[in-house]
């Protein structure tokens, strides 16, 4: 697993790295673009809303986002990606900060209409994941949402297949979802496929 300093070293090569992933319909980032749009029209079919995005890398999405007027609140453990995000979006509230042990104080004073996490919480182990999520979900304004995008199946079994199919080439230090297993701990949960490897899990809280 690549540690803070790994993705200083890989940020100003990482959207090209993954665009040829996405380009070549291939694990781990088959999909990519298609994730990233599918958040970006939930998330613009509310005016202004206030976004924090967990994990934000090079601001790919959330720099679009804010753009078209979204607040934007974020967390990156990557210095290097933190300096190029707020090159981007000199505006928003950025920290730096490994979202694994804790989310930056600042942030959790806030309350937000859309919580957003791109390809960052496969770091998270499954036990991780849980307690994690409930926090993200009490930060969110009545009937707000949190939208992960990410390497995901519908369940078990598709992850299997397809890490048989990936062979040497699967990241095992890498925790992906399964909706089936997560749903039972969100019964909103609602999953949506982009491609074989990747899906957008949205939790909403009910007004």
């Amino acid at each position: 697993m690549l540690n803070s300093k790994g993705f200083d070293l890989w940020a100003d090569g990482y959207d090209r790295d993954v665009g040829l992933s996405d380009d070549d319909n291939l694990y781990p980032f088959a999909g990519y673009k298609t994730v990233l749009r599918r958040i970006f029209d939930t998330v613009m079919q509310q005016p202004s809303p206030a976004v924090l995005d967990i994990g934000f890398g090079t601001a790919v999405l959330t720099a679009k986002l804010y753009e078209c007027g979204c607040r934007v609140f974020g967390q990156d453990f990557s210095p290097r990606m933190v300096e190029i995000a707020s090159e981007k979006m000199p505006n928003a509230k950025l920290f730096c900060g490994d979202f694994a042990e804790e989310l930056c104080a600042e942030l959790l004073e806030n309350r937000y209409d859309f919580i957003i996490a791109t390809y960052s919480l496969h770091h998270l182990t499954d036990e991780q994941k849980l307690p994690f999520i409930h926090t993200l979900r009490s930060l969110l304004t009545e009937g707000g949402s949190i939208l992960i995008g990410d390497v995901a199946f519908e369940d078990r079994a598709a992850l299997e297949a397809c890490r048989e199919d990936c062979g040497e080439e699967w990241d095992d230090e890498e925790y992906y979802f399964a909706a089936s297993e997560l749903k039972e701990h969100f019964p909103s949960l609602e999953f949506e496929k982009c491609s074989h490897c990747a899906g957008v899990l949205t939790i909403r809280k009910g007004r």
